[in-house]
């Protein structure tokens, strides 16, 4: 196997066994993180449900701004944290989504934090 399609294999290896373990309510929501190289996405899911209740992205924050991404995605978390409680949504289930909780997503779920989430 080439290189690339080992870690893609890897990579949803882990996010099948964290999601194994993580289920999000309407209650209680899944806090779900998606990163790509330019861009990172936050959304919370009902799983029981299957809906999406709140998403938030960079999209239309990085385009205004000369910040890092770092910087970017602690943003894009205290946005999507205001969203949340304005529909009462108060406490969360944070799903990684097999990325190391490291950097962008650290920040992103710092950001979270301190726009009022719980988790």
């Amino acid at each position: 196997m080439k290189i690339l399609q080992v870690k893609a294999k890897r990579q949803a290896q882990r996010k099948l066994r964290i999601r194994a373990k993580i289920t999000g309510t309407e209650d209680r929501p899944r806090f779900s993180v998606f990163r790509s190289n330019a861009h990172i996405y936050g959304q919370l899911i009902d799983d029981e449900n299957g809906k999406t209740l709140v998403s938030c992205t960079d999209l239309g924050i990085k385009s205004k701004s000369k910040e890092t991404k770092v910087q970017v995605a602690a943003g894009v978390g205290e946005e999507l944290a205001k969203k949340a409680l304005a529909k009462k949504i108060k406490k969360v289930v944070f799903d990684r989504n097999g990325f190391r909780f490291h950097g962008r997503v650290k920040a992103l779920a710092d950001g979270a934090r301190k726009g009022g989430l719980e988790f």
